[in-house]
């Protein structure tokens, strides 16, 4: 361990925290202390590639270290280096103007109103005019050459817009909030523009394309002088109704500070053996992320995001796991997996699941921590692919005698299925899975889920000070406990469910 742990975890302890009720159980208040240490402002956020990630890294190392886990990592050690490479719109030296046709301009504030996509192929300026054209579907990109083209942020037809607007050969796209998308508001300011990817990957086909993003509340500023209802489109277009295509007599001139830098970041890798003859071969992956957004855009203030809950919380309870074992193998071999690069599109996953530390086809799944926000009871656990494998019906054994439903997500709409570490493995033919507390619409849980969401999620406020329910986040540890050595003592190997047929 280095010399200089200590003395952090001492330092991380001593700050102000959200404070387990006196009749917590023994080993969440270790957990508890632990997310405190990993979440602590010594760590700086965390983010990839920083050196408070690295301290974080050796931290968790050195955890499992002492509970007696292998390393799993690159040449026999702890970790697997992944080189990234990253490009950086700074904001120092960035701008962006609306230039109307009455001579009149006004600024847009950029992390705060506005953002954009950096990629190696963005130019540094942008001036060109504006054009609104509805949901931007391949029907609606017409006229838009040489334009600016001002979209609806439909998910509906997200996949489709940046191929639409290259191939009308617009000048740059933006793409307007949807307010009315209340399951996942919009958040703004955002902490930075940054785009990190693995070395030697090839950019996406659209990387010329700048790609912006606005906030409802200077949609009204941009289209000024059309003569359309802004507020009126904003509400149409949150039911999913028609929208209108038109020029906007105005031009966006932006400039871009860009920046580029290569470094590497790791993934925590550890194993504890199995004890089966035979099933000892088969391994259950367990992972949350380690990384979270560093330093950002100030929010009251605070620029630090320490990703309590997102996800340093998750990474504590698998170090907790680790130590309640002791070394004391399971029958199927698990690999705890402390991941690097999730929060900069799952990077650190999913080049494990490319270049695997141990064998892909002996990994029997995959069970996640991440989005998880124990705010209210446990009575509910959203299962992510739960109908997709036979992990749904062990996690259904585990959960009826705990009185915890589990349900489908309710929210496909969300993508979340997609947007964290247990992906790149269902991809990969591996059963995976991840959990989401569940809630009755209209219930304070809900608005306690929602309001989450609003105010901490990727945000300075993800913190040790917010409001936790202990004995529900106590409910879900033992769960996962639970769920693990039914996975990874029974019998059957876990797999995947065809549509309409039995386990496979």
């Amino acid at each position: 361990m280095s010399p200089r742990l200590p003395l952090l975890f001492a330092a991380a302890l001593l700050g102000s925290a959200a404070v387990p009720p006196p009749s917590i159980d023994a080993d969440t208040a270790a957990w508890w202390r632990t997310t405190r240490f990993l979440s602590s402002d010594a760590m700086e956020g965390r983010d990839t590639g920083s050196a408070g990630h690295e301290r974080a890294a050796r931290a968790v190392a050195s955890r499992f270290a002492r509970a007696g886990l292998r390393p799993a990592g690159e040449g026999g050690g702890w970790f697997q280096r992944i080189d990234l490479t990253e490009v950086r719109v700074d904001k120092a030296g960035t701008s962006f103007r609306i230039l109307r046709g009455d001579g009149s301009e006004a600024p847009l504030a950029f992390l705060h109103q506005i953002t954009i996509r950096p990629t190696d192929a963005l130019a540094p300026r942008l001036d060109a005019p504006l054009a609104f054209r509805g949901f931007c579907s391949r029907a609606e990109m017409r006229d838009v050459a040489g334009r600016i083209v001002i979209c609806f942020n439909s998910r509906r037809t997200a996949g489709e817009r940046n191929a639409a607007a290259v191939a009308g050969g617009a000048a740059g796209l933006i793409a307007v909030d949807n307010p009315y998308f209340t399951v996942e508001p919009p958040r703004w300011p955002v902490a930075y523009a940054r785009t990190v990817r693995i070395a030697g990957d090839p950019p996406p086909a659209d990387a010329a394309l700048p790609a912006m993003r606005l906030s409802a509340d200077a949609f009204a500023d941009l289209i000024r002088g059309s003569g359309r209802d802004a507020a009126a489109i904003l509400r149409a277009g949150g039911d999913d109704k028609p929208l209108p295509s038109f020029d906007v007599p105005a031009r966006l001139r932006a400039a871009f500070a860009i920046s580029r830098a290569r470094y590497g970041s790791p993934n925590v890798l550890g194993i504890l053996p199995g004890t089966d003859p035979v099933l000892k071969s088969e391994i259950v992956v367990l992972g949350a992320h380690l990384d979270g957004y560093g330093t950002g855009e100030p929010v009251d203030g605070d620029r630090l995001y320490n990703g309590a809950l997102d996800d340093a919380a998750y990474v504590a309870l698998l170090a907790q796991l680790a130590d309640r074992r002791h070394g004391k193998g399971y029958r199927r071999t698990i690999l705890f997996a402390a991941f690097t690069g999730e929060e900069k599109g799952l990077l650190g996953s999913a080049y494990f699941v490319r270049h695997p530390t141990v064998p892909l086809p002996r990994m029997a799944a995959m069970i996640n921590l991440d989005q998880l926000r124990p705010l209210f009871p446990l009575d509910i656990l959203t299962m992510l692919a739960v109908d997709r494998t036979s992990l749904g019906a062990t996690a259904r054994l585990v959960a009826a005698p705990m009185g915890i439903r589990i349900q489908a997500d309710p929210e496909p709409e969300r993508g979340l299925l997609q947007r964290a570490d247990h992906w790149p493995f269902l991809q990969a033919g591996v059963p995976a899975t991840g959990f989401i507390f569940g809630y009755v619409p209209g219930t304070d849980a809900e608005r306690r889920y929602r309001l989450w969401y609003r105010t901490r999620y990727h945000h300075p406020a993800d913190d040790v000070t917010q409001p936790m329910d202990f004995a529900a986040a106590a409910k879900f540890n033992i769960f996962f406990y639970r769920l693990v050595e039914a996975v990874a003592d029974g019998g059957a190997r876990p797999r995947f469910i065809p549509i309409g047929g039995p386990a496979r």
